[in-house]
Formats: structure tokens, sequence, C-alpha cells
């Protein structure tokens, strides 16, 4: 082979490499605007959502209400969760995303330690506190993300409740959860998509599985009808839901979610004008 020849071939393979990789990689999940991000954050920090956190924080006495001073700590970050299109998408041809936009979150603190995580979504027209969870997982997942895998996707599974990673062609684990599913090194976007497509794909909505009202795989995607984890009993202790008596600054506070469990989500629906309290499994 001549050198031109030679270095014609060389040219083609190198050409040929990113787009290689470009073809298994999805598409970048939908950002939220920062018109929206600033609107969330508006409703986390609202008197009356602080109100919500110093009933949270004091609940079973752990400290007293007036002593609690809740506060809002670090950014308003994005939450995504695996995506039903990307599960669907058994090739890849689509390049779905591999997961979705599904609320926002921010960090809350009381006076004597504790983190809890509140959730805003875009429901009836403007953003709401939707949610005020135990622990902060949402916002040290992403934080924990961008130091593994700068400018990556974080998100999660909610049907195994693990936490990763990904950009372009490789998906990392974040959590223990996750290393058990695709190893401490993580894996391909192909044999996580093979994983997920084979575990959820007779889950998704239209499913027999879906019809017969399981608790588990996907549900319908909409404001009001979130996705469902395909654990029932795991997703049961994920999501016990309590309530806190609402005062009149709470009306409207609670609305399902495409980011709560079928559990929570049909607790919520029963709790209007209370805020659900999410206890985390440790």
């Amino acid at each position: 082979m001549g050198a031109a020849t030679l270095a014609t071939a060389i040219a083609v393979l190198v050409a040929g490499a990113p787009q290689a990789a470009a073809s298994e990689s999805p598409a970048a999940p939908k950002a939220p605007a920062a018109p929206a991000v600033s609107a969330a954050r508006a409703a986390t920090t609202a008197p009356s959502t602080l109100d919500s956190l110093a009933r949270f924080f004091a609940r079973d006495g752990a400290v007293a209400r007036a002593k609690s001073q809740p506060r809002i700590e670090g950014a308003t970050v994005p939450v995504y969760t695996l995506a039903p299109g990307f599960v669907a998408d058994a090739s890849g041809a689509d390049r779905a995303p591999i997961a979705q936009l599904d609320f926002l979150a921010s960090k809350a603190l009381s006076a004597d330690g504790q983190v809890a995580s509140v959730w805003t979504a875009h429901t009836g027209g403007s953003w709401k506190v939707v949610n005020i969870a135990t622990g902060g997982d949402e916002t040290y997942y992403v934080a924990k993300g961008a130091k593994k895998l700068a400018g990556g996707t974080v998100f999660r599974e909610p049907q195994i409740d693990a936490w990763y990673v990904q950009r372009g062609a490789r998906v990392l684990p974040l959590d223990a959860d996750a290393e058990r599913a695709v190893g401490a090194r993580g894996t391909t976007v192909d044999a996580y998509r093979e994983r997920v497509h084979k575990a959820y794909a007779d889950k998704l909505p239209g499913s027999q599985y879906a019809k017969k009202g399981e608790a588990g795989g996907y549900g319908p995607r909409s404001d009001a009808a979130p996705p469902t984890d395909a654990r029932p009993a795991d997703g049961a202790r994920d999501a016990v839901q309590h309530s806190a008596t609402a005062s009149a600054g709470d009306e409207g506070l609670l609305t399902a979610t495409s980011a709560l469990t079928a559990l929570a989500a049909l607790v919520a629906l029963g709790l209007s004008g209370a805020v659900a309290l999410r206890l985390r499994r440790r």
C-alpha cells in the first residue's frame, strides 16, 4: 500500500471513530430553562414553604417548630429519571434520551442538622412545591455526578433506586445499587439499554402489565400520572407517606408529580391541601 493510500485509510478511520461513538450515544435530555429554575427557586424559598419545612423538621418532636429555622442551601438542580422512551428503544436507533426531567430539587437544612429535599414541579400553570423528602439524595448525587463525569446527565433508575451519570457512550454508577447493576467501572450506553429494555420494556404504557394496573414499570406520562416503580414491595418502603396538617398558606402545595412513585401518587391524591413527607429507605 502506497504512502498516500495509507494516509487516506488512516484519515478515514480517525474520522469515523467519533461517529461510531456518537451513534450509540442517546440525545441529551431536555434541560429546564433559566426562568423555570428561577420560578422553582422562588417557590422553594417562599414563606409558606419554609413554614412547611419547619413543621416537617419538627415532626415526632425532633426539634421545636419555632427553633427549626429551616433554610435553603445551594443551587436548585434538575432531577432526571430513566425515560420510558429509552427503555423502549431496543436498538438505540431513535437515540432517545436516557432520562427525562422529573422535577427540580433544593437542599433544605434545619438548625439541628436535619436535611431534606424540596421538590418543585410545573403544575397548574406554575412552579409549585410538590414534595418534601428526608435526606438530600437529589442534590448530593447531582454534585457527585458532576465531579465524576463533568457535563454528564445524572439520573435515577427508580425501579432499583439506583443513581448514575451518563455522558457520551458511558454510564457510570454513583451508588451501591447502581454498582450492583452495572459494575463499579460502569458500562456502555448500549449495554445499559439492553439491560433496562429486558427488565422494563414489557411494563411500558399500553402493555398488559400496565393494563392490569400493576404497581410497576412505567405508567402513562403526564403531570398527574407519574411513572411507577417496578418493585411494589420496595416502592412501598421507599415512599412511605405521612401528612402534615395544612395551614391556609399550604393550599395547593401537594400535587401528584411525575417524580412520585405509584404508592406516593395514590396517597398524594388523597391528601389534598397537605404536604407529602417521603421517608427514604436507609
